[in-house]
C-alpha cells in the first residue's frame, strides 16, 4: 500500500490519502492545479515537505534510487537519454523476454526500440515510455495522461495493459483530464480545486 502523509505542494492544503494494493487512484483538476507535480512529488522527483510511506517503509529509510525503482513516474512527455529507445531500456538478457511482451501489448513491435526516437510518433513514445515504466516491475506507478496522444485502439491496449497491473496488485495513481479512462480504471478520485481549496477524495464504484 502506499500512504501519503501531509504532502505540501505549491499552495495545495496538506495532502493525504492511501491507495492500497490493486487500487487505482485518478486525480483530477484542470491544468495548473497541481495533477503532474502531485505524481512527481510521490516519485520524489522534486523536493517536497511529508511523509511517503509504501507498504510501512518511509521513503527516506531507503536509497532514492530504490525508491524511485519501487514508485515509477512515467511522464506525460517522457525524455529521452539516447538516439533509439533501446539504449533506455535495460541490457540485461534476462529482461529481454519482458519487453517484447510488454510491447506487444501496446502493439509495438521490437524493432520500433532500434529506430530513431526524433522519427517516432508521440504516441509510440508514449507506448514505449509506458514500456520502460514496467519493465522491472515497480510496486506503484504514476503514470501522467497516459493515453493522451493515443488513438482508439492504442488506448484500449494501455487501459489494458494498466488493468493488467492492477490484477497484479500495484498501486496506480493517474493524472488525467480524460473522465472516460477514469470511469473505467479509477476506483477513488483525488479533485484537485481551481483555487487553494481543499482537494476531494472520493471514493468510485469498482471499475
Amino acid at each position: 500500500m502506499l500512504r501519503v502523509e501531509h504532502l505540501r505542494i505549491g499552495a495545495l492544503p496538506p495532502l493525504s490519502f492511501a491507495v492500497a494494493d490493486g487500487e487505482c487512484l485518478a486525480i483530477e483538476g484542470p491544468s495548473g492545479s497541481g495533477k503532474t507535480r502531485i505524481l512527481r512529488a510521490i516519485a520524489d522527483l522534486d523536493p517536497v515537505e511529508g511523509q511517503l510511506f509504501l507498504d510501512g517503509t518511509e521513503r527516506r529509510e531507503m536509497p532514492a534510487t530504490e525508491w524511485r525503482r519501487l514508485a515509477r513516474y512515467a511522464a506525460a512527455e517522457p525524455g529521452w537519454w539516447a538516439d533509439t529507445p533501446r539504449g533506455t531500456l535495460p541490457a540485461a538478457a534476462a529482461v529481454q523476454a519482458r519487453i517484447v511482451r510488454l510491447l506487444a501489448a501496446v502493439g509495438l513491435d521490437e524493432d520500433v526500440l532500434d529506430r530513431p526516437v526524433s522519427l517516432l510518433s508521440t504516441g509510440e513514445r508514449q507506448r514505449i515510455a509506458l514500456v520502460r515504466a514496467l519493465v522491472d516491475e515497480p510496486r506503484v506507478l504514476l503514470l501522467d495522461e497516459p493515453t493522451g496522444a493515443l488513438d482508439i485502439g492504442s488506448t484500449a491496449l494501455v487501459e489494458e495493459l494498466i488493468r493488467f497491473q492492477l490484477l497484479a496488485g500495484r498501486s496506480v495513481l493517474i493524472a488525467s483530464h480524460d473522465t472516460a479512462l477514469i470511469g473505467r480504471l479509477a476506483h477513488a478520485r483525488l479533485q484537485l480545486a481551481p483555487s487553494a481549496r481543499t482537494p476531494k477524495t472520493a471514493r468510485m464504484p469498482p471499475p
